[in-house]
């Protein structure tokens, strides 16, 4: 079975972590602010804080945006479902902005009107998670002169898109978003195993980041309510409600290995991505599009299965796994989920979502791909198509 993604870890990554363990930290030491150093600056952004997940720091950069009970939050239906439990951790109400017809990011002209109609009821979102789906980067400009004008604040989760671009500008450097979330799961990127990270060029909200992820504690003077008491080394401060969402030693030690080898991920990705495009552009099938003005970073690649073939997407699905080729479907439209449709949402809300779920095979990209591999994907693939 040829897995559809996978970690891609050397010799260095596994020398780097031993490294730690034979440290003197284990949890929270020295490289963790060198993973968040680091990053920070390979994707131009002022300020990093790693936590334990992706959805962690989604959690904590709405709670940082003073995002509250009765609030608004929207985000897309396409998406992980994090991207919307997140606004429900903070007692938010969540609504929806489709995709487009023919790409999987947000519509935005479908928000532009979403935001005309909210205004008029009063219902206007405090934050908009947008989605950065497969690796492809939203119109993040766009985006941003809206959020002026409507007065709303954007976290782009970009769990897919470490390492792409949006107009010359590396995804993360957060120039048309408030915070931007990165996730460091084993088939992502990079790997810390689990892991994830926060990034924003506002450094009030990094240190309220930084409180939120662990207990809401502080040991930095500056910020004690209690002055007297700052000359003393085992002193501390809770000041709000935080988490253990911190991330420790080994897991950054593993993501600043793997930090080195970002580039080639990307391009490797790419080069796949490539192949893929020209070997499948005759068949009867959908590929992936990439906008002007960006690069992806092909965290997935996914084909749509159009009505032109007799046979429906869940039945090429079961070819390609008896053929040995490990395939998944991403994702479940959120607003399909039991819990959601318990909020109320239903079926047929959002068609483009929909029509995409139906429609699409992610079928295996990863930098452990061989040619030979690759080229019995595609062969699988038409075999599937013609049978």
């Amino acid at each position: 079975m040829i897995p559809y993604a996978r970690q891609n870890i050397n010799s260095n990554d596994i020398r780097s972590v031993v490294k730690v363990l034979k440290s003197d930290f284990l949890t929270t030491g020295p490289m963790v602010p060198k993973f968040e150093a680091k990053l920070a600056k390979k994707v131009k952004a002022n300020h990093g804080v790693a936590v334990n997940s992706a959805t962690s720091a989604l959690h904590i950069a709405c709670l940082a945006l003073g995002l509250k009970k009765n609030d608004y939050l929207w985000t897309v239906p396409l998406s992980f479902v994090a991207s919307a439990n997140c606004g429900l951790y903070c007692g938010a109400k969540i609504e929806f902005v489709d995709i487009e017809k023919n790409f999987p990011n947000i519509d935005v002209n479908e928000l532009e009107k979403k935001l005309i109609k909210s205004k008029k009821k009063k219902t206007l979102p405090k934050i908009l998670v947008v989605v950065d789906f497969c690796g492809h980067s939203c119109d993040m400009k766009k985006i941003s002169e809206l959020s002026k004008i409507y007065r709303f604040k954007v976290i782009e989760d970009a769990s897919h898109a470490l390492g792409g671009t949006y107009m010359s500008n590396p995804v993360g450097s957060c120039k048309y978003s408030d915070i931007t979330v990165f996730s460091f799961h084993p088939i992502k990127m990079i790997t810390t195993a689990e892991g994830g990270m926060a990034l924003t060029n506002n450094k009030t909200l990094y240190e309220k980041l930084i409180l939120l992820r662990s207990h809401g504690i502080t040991r930095n003077s500056k910020f004690f309510k209690n002055k007297k008491k700052h000359q003393q080394k085992w002193y501390y401060e809770q000041l709000d409600l935080g988490f253990n969402y911190r991330m420790n030693d080994i897991q950054a030690a593993l993501g600043l290995s793997q930090l080195n080898r970002l580039n080639f991920f990307v391009k490797k990705r790419n080069y796949i991505a490539k192949f893929y495009n020209k070997n499948l552009k005759d068949l009867p099938i959908s590929l992936p599009k990439v906008r002007k003005n960006t690069l992806s970073s092909f965290h997935l690649y996914i084909i749509r299965i159009n009505k032109k073939i007799k046979k429906g997407r869940d039945e090429v699905f079961k070819g390609l796994l008896k053929l040995g080729i490990g395939v998944n479907v991403h994702y479940i439209p959120i607003h399909l989920q039991p819990f959601f449709k318990s909020k109320g949402f239903k079926l047929g809300q959002f068609k483009n979502s929909e029509n995409f779920f139906k429609q699409s095979i992610t079928i295996p990209l990863h930098c452990g791909l061989t040619n030979f591999q690759l080229n019995r994907i595609i062969y699988s693939i038409k075999k599937c198509l013609k049978n």
